[in-house]
């Protein structure tokens, strides 16, 4: 057994077993260049009802997601060649849905550069090695939850409009890309209505609780949404709170 991955206990086991249902039609990829880890992750998930790939570099990954469609990718960062950082910004520059497609990094424990470059390429969770297979499938499921759209009318914002039911940013007739943490703090902003939110409440659905990948989030939404980043008219920062969305 790995040393990156706890045994697969009987709770684990049960747990899989409860999700299958819940599972049902997502499709991931798990990208790691240990071949024992990857075997473990693809066995582990297809247990919990997930329809699972897997690929040994980022060579690999590429091929199959310019042929295929997957709701969430499981990506090791170290790999030799072109690491997981490399391939999440690839992923991150393409166009429509493929490039919000929702990336979960798995980095060395010790290693938080690795960790914090990841959520600035966009990447919407992390988990550091080794890990507990509950844990895994526990925030593979927080993200898919957040990726469901919820209903809500375009939101004006200045040049910008959002559209939270689609996840869609538009500057004019353009599209802006969004990564799927970008969209889902959009979406969280626009439910309070005005209102601002506490920034570790903001946290919560994000890969730090300490607030500090909300705060990469806000930056980069703000150079794709502000005319000037530096004084922020739309996506404001409502001081010993947190921030809030006051479209037009």
């Amino acid at each position: 057994m790995s040393a990156a991955i706890a045994p697969l206990e009987k709770s684990a086991i049960r747990l899989a077993m409860a999700t299958t249902a819940d599972a049902a039609d997502r499709h991931i990829l798990v990208v790691d260049d240990d071949d024992r880890i990857r075997d473990l992750l693809k066995e582990y998930l297809a247990r919990s009802g997930f329809r699972v790939a897997a690929a040994p570099d980022a060579a690999t990954a590429r091929r199959f997601l310019e042929t295929l469609d997957f709701d969430l990718l499981v990506l090791d960062v170290m790999m030799p060649g072109e690491d997981g950082l490399s391939l999440t910004r690839w992923l991150r520059a393409r166009a429509g849905a493929a490039g919000r497609t929702p990336v979960l990094i798995l980095t060395a424990r010790g290693l938080p550069d690795d960790r914090i470059e990841g959520l600035k390429l966009g990447a919407d969770d992390y988990l550091a090695k080794p890990f507990e297979p509950q844990e895994l499938l526990l925030r593979i499921e927080a993200i898919l939850r957040r990726s469901v759209a919820p209903a809500g009318r375009p939101l004006s914002l200045g040049h910008c409009a959002f559209d939270p039911g689609r996840g869609e940013l538009f500057r004019g007739e353009s599209a802006v890309r969004l990564t799927e943490a970008e969209t889902q703090l959009l979406r969280q902003l626009a439910r309070a209505h005005g209102a601002a939110v506490d920034r570790l409440e903001l946290a919560r659905e994000t890969a730090d609780p300490s607030g500090r990948a909300v705060d990469i989030q806000v930056t980069r939404l703000r150079r794709k949404i502000e005319a000037d980043p530096k004084n922020p008219r739309y996506l404001q920062t409502v001081r010993g709170v947190g921030y809030r969305l006051a479209p037009d």
